[in-house]
């Protein structure tokens, strides 16, 4: 696997190191060793599938307060999305900043999501299915959420949003210091 840095602190972008041949390729996409070596949490306690109809379906964005908070790995199986990190961790020398990256089954790559960061991301075609690794078991009560075009984070989102349910539409405008509990 190789292992990006991005501009979020602790997060990563990866990319299987595909081994190719007549029948196709192989590739690791998860490797407890290298995780840690990378100084990544390489715990997996929970795996979640997500299935999207349509494009424009935009899911996020989502977090665990503490003490649940989770990392996540987040690859795109089927289909294409522009997945989206948001660094609220008021101590983080990333606070407020995002980054996004297009997720595709084609692309293989995936996204590390460290504790404390927020996660979200628009389908870009019909059909997309997103796999999740996560670090921390569901815990409804330490769910969190952000407005997904709240002004105070600025992030572009490729497409207009076609799909979105109530809760993620509808989260008031971010205040800093209302206390997240991270």
């Amino acid at each position: 696997m190789i292992f990006h840095p991005i501009e979020i602190e602790g997060a990563w972008w990866i990319e299987p190191e595909l081994l190719e041949d007549e029948r196709g390729f192989f590739a690791r996409s998860f490797c407890q060793k290298e995780f840690t070596d990378h100084g990544l949490n390489p715990r997996v306690a929970q795996c979640n599938i997500s299935g999207n109809l349509k494009a424009g379906t935009l899911r996020g964005m989502h977090a665990q307060l503490s003490p649940y908070q989770e990392a996540k790995l987040v690859r795109c199986t089927r289909g294409e999305l522009y997945d989206v990190i948001l660094d609220l961790r008021p101590e983080s020398a990333t606070y407020l900043q995002h980054f996004g990256l297009v997720l595709s089954a084609d692309n293989h790559r995936m996204m590390y999501v460290p504790e404390g960061v927020y996660h979200g991301y628009i389908t870009l075609v019909d059909d997309t299915e997103v796999f999740y690794q996560i670090s921390q078991e569901y815990v409804a009560k330490a769910g969190d959420g952000v407005r997904w075009n709240d002004p105070a984070f600025g992030i572009e989102w490729p497409r207009p949003v076609e799909v979105i349910n109530e809760r993620d539409a509808s989260y008031p405008d971010y205040v800093p210091a209302r206390g997240r509990g991270m």
